[in-house]
């Protein structure tokens, strides 16, 4: 009796613990090990960036949708990195640090956004399934995407300009998820500025002994006349808008890929090339206004003033006036002359 109280009791749980182990299996959602499996790769990425292949994006794109979270792919292409017009790396950088950002400000877990970049050469085949033909190129894809081609959200190539800012602004504004600030990592380490501090600490007293003897680049009036002129180009060319911005020299254009643009037409930004070109011309007027009121008065021949006044008078107006062209053009709006009605 004992024997078969026992093998009854047995046999009862071992069904109990099948029929467990199927129950689960049964509700067991795939997603949540996909989720998973992604959060595990993220966290061994150093700033968050997965690397995404074939066999990854089949069995995303697996999923049932609505896929619990949103993803952003990087188009990327190692043998282009050596084309300076396309900037892959510097667009791959800040495509890091708009996911290193996301993840500062977000510790949510599981995360409802993942970061990918995807190499041509590994991975073409994806690349035919997003129907990529042309990079840099950055995609995402909602959680209700079927088809990757059509149901995906491309970013404009123009706004590749303004980097990690504008990548931020994507995904915020097609995602509705919030970045947060870009978190930049200090252009200077802390042993760069020990180092410095030290070279400047060992240099003062041989600053210093220089000084009192009036023996230094301070006394030099050259250096102080080569110095103003670069702070006044400095400030007229934009230089720490496109410093701050990483703004490039120059874009590709979108139309023939041969092509670069130079001058962007729009308000509220600017490339490289156009700030130093707009800066040379405001440069060249002070310049020539300088020349006017320090040296050419001192001239005795009227002849000679004369004639350089005018030659002053009609390259000061040439580079106002194509200054102003530009402005109307990027901007839209006319600047008008009027003659006065009475003196």
């Amino acid at each position: 009796m004992a024997i078969t109280l026992t093998s009854t009791t047995t046999t009862a749980v071992v069904l109990l613990l099948l029929l467990s182990l199927l129950t689960h299996h049964a509700t067991s959602n795939p997603s949540d090990s996909l989720v998973s499996d992604l959060s595990a790769l993220q966290s061994q990425s150093p700033n968050g960036v997965i690397h995404l292949t074939d066999a990854l994006l089949r069995r995303i794109l697996s999923l049932p949708t609505p896929r619990p979270f949103h993803f952003i792919v990087f188009f990327d292409a190692h043998h282009l990195h050596s084309k300076a017009e396309l900037s892959l790396p510097a667009l791959k950088s800040e495509f890091s640090l708009v996911s290193s950002s996301f993840q500062t400000n977000n510790p949510n877990q599981p995360p409802p956004l993942f970061f990918f970049e995807i190499e041509f050469q590994e991975s073409q085949s994806s690349f035919a399934v997003f129907g990529i033909n042309s990079i840099p190129h950055i995609r995402l894809i909602p959680p209700s995407a079927v088809d990757p081609k059509t149901d995906s959200i491309q970013m404009d190539a123009s706004d590749f300009s303004r980097l990690a800012d504008s990548m931020a602004e994507f995904i915020e504004s097609r995602a509705k998820l919030t970045v947060g600030p870009i978190v930049r990592p200090p252009i200077v380490s802390q042993k760069q500025i020990f180092m410095i501090v030290v070279v400047i600490l060992i240099s003062i007293p041989f600053f210093v002994k220089r000084l009192i003897s009036g023996n230094t680049i301070l006394h030099d009036k050259n250096i102080w006349m080569a110095g103003a002129i670069f702070v006044y180009f400095f400030s007229v060319s934009g230089a720490m808008f496109n410093i701050i911005r990483k703004m490039p020299m120059f874009l590709v254009d979108r139309q023939d890929p041969n092509k670069f643009v130079f001058f962007y037409q729009g308000s509220g930004m600017q490339l490289g090339a156009e700030g130093f070109s707009i800066g040379f011309l405001y440069t060249i007027v002070g310049l020539l206004l300088a020349l006017v009121t320090h040296l050419l008065v001192r001239l005795r021949n009227r002849n000679v003033q004369r004639v350089v006044m005018i030659v002053v008078l009609f390259v000061s107006f040439w580079a106002v006036r194509k200054v102003v062209s530009l402005d109307n053009w990027k901007t839209g709006y006319r600047i008008h002359a009027y003659w006065p009605s009475s003196w």
